[in-house]
């Protein structure tokens, strides 16, 4: 008995120990993951695969899929952890960003910035052996405009940073469209441009709800140096430029099915933008959130529409 109860007695704090070790791994992992802003990331490959049968004209087949994906979700968490670290100052400060792993301490900043780097390698070096070269040089184009053009550079010194920050987010349309065909056709840049307007009204919904934030931080979001009634406006002209440009693409390789949610997605997009700027102007109560949540839900279908228009 003696024994049987020193045996159980020194497994006790090996057992506590072996358990306290794999909720820190699991703690850390999800730390590094977080760093990669999954989120975001699932939003940029709606727009891949849809992009990629487009330019197949059918399914491109599994195997040319899972490797465009791989290498663009690496390519994309290489520019968001870098985002993290270069940003780690204003995110412990803004209520949106205070948790992130940088802020509350679950990472060190050179390890997010090792991080992200050598995502971007693995992420390049993925992309150039199992797609083709030029998909693997716009992933790098990507990762150098985000965070060297939009966050070193436009984020604190500019209103119109997201504008043209926002050219980032949309070349996963350019890589998806090469992993295919090895080219950048006009539809391609139709897509990105339907993401480039996109991106304004998008982000300065979230940006008018999270105005003070960035005005406590000094980041020049245009919610903090426009009145509402000039955000609003611009959100409505920029929502316009997106609808016209998605008809485009209705003209160059797609079809009925297509054409009508470009229509019906973007008539619901138009009033939501137009509801929000008569509220603003009125002087109403307003809920920017509406058109966001709204936007994501725009762009997800529109691109499922130009994916199903192939496949059907």
């Amino acid at each position: 008995m003696t024994t049987f109860a020193g045996r159980t007695s020194a497994a006790v704090p090996e057992t506590a120990s072996t358990l306290k070790g794999a909720a820190r791994a699991r703690a850390t992992v999800a730390a590094y993951i977080a760093l990669t802003k999954p989120r975001i990331i699932e939003l940029l490959l709606v727009t891949t695969v849809p992009t990629m049968v487009l330019a197949a004209h059918g399914w491109p087949g599994w195997g040319l899929t899972a490797a465009t994906l791989v290498g663009g979700s690496l390519a994309a968490g290489s520019a968001n952890a870098l985002n993290c670290w270069w940003d780690r100052d204003i995110d412990v400060v803004m209520h949106r960003t205070s948790r992130r792993p940088l802020a509350r301490h679950a990472v060190s900043p050179t390890a997010a910035l090792v991080f992200g780097l050598v995502l971007g390698v693995v992420a390049t070096v993925e992309l150039a052996l199992t797609t083709n070269l030029l998909s693997a040089l716009l992933a790098d184009a990507a990762i150098a405009f985000y965070v060297c053009v939009y966050t070193m550079l436009l984020k604190r010194r500019t209103s119109q940073n997201i504008v043209w920050g926002g050219a980032a987010g949309c070349m996963p349309v350019l890589i998806g469209w090469s992993a295919v065909t090895n080219s950048v056709s006009w539809a391609a840049a139709v897509l990105f441009a339907v993401i480039f307007f996109w991106t304004p009204p998008h982000f300065w919904a979230l940006a008018m709800k999270f105005k003070d934030d960035y005005a406590r931080v000094h980041v020049p979001m245009l919610p903090v140096v426009a009145s509402p009634q000039t955000v609003a406006r611009r959100m409505v002209g920029y929502s316009w430029a997106m609808v016209a440009t998605s008809a485009l693409l209705a003209f160059d390789g797609t079809g009925f099915v297509y054409a009508i949610s470009a229509f019906v997605l973007g008539a619901v997009f138009l009033r939501e933008a137009h509801v929000l700027e008569r509220q603003v102007r009125r002087g109403a109560a307003f809920n920017p959130m509406r058109l966001f949540h709204w936007s994501i839900t725009y762009l997800a279908l529109l691109f499922l529409a130009v994916a199903l228009d192939q496949l059907i």
